[in-house]
């Protein structure tokens, strides 16, 4: 009978609070990650609802255009009026990056990229 290699264990960091059960609402990194005008309370206010219930509907339609941006060629308008095309991929979960490929810079072709959405002012594609 032979033993099986023991499996490494990984351990992540503990968070900020001291039960480690996440990040503290009110430190400046989930500030600036989570801004909301939503109050976290439960209200009945019907503005409120109302708000919710559009952001929802945009959000949606934003993941949407992801999605059927995927694997088409996008014109990217960046600062300094730097216009660049690109075959795009993916974003990342915090939409803080986009993946491209075949990205046409002014200094060459670059095969694959991440473009950082900071520095994007928009982008067109066609249906």
């Amino acid at each position: 009978m032979s033993l099986k290699p023991p499996v490494g264990v990984q351990r992540l960091p503990r968070g900020p609070d001291p039960n480690s059960r996440g990040f503290d609402r009110s430190s400046p990194r989930f500030i600036a990650l989570c801004p909301t005008s939503i109050p976290s309370s439960a209200s009945t206010d019907p503005g409120i609802e109302e708000e919710q219930r559009v952001r929802s509907e945009l959000r949606e339609r934003f993941l949407r255009t992801l999605l059927m941006m995927t694997d088409k060629p996008v014109q990217f308008n960046m600062y300094e009026k730097v216009q660049v095309p690109a075959r795009f991929g993916a974003s990342d979960i915090d939409i803080l990056n986009f993946h491209v490929s075949d990205l046409e810079t002014p200094l060459g072709v670059q095969k694959e990229a991440l473009l950082r959405c900071q520095d994007v002012i928009s982008c067109s594609f066609e249906l």
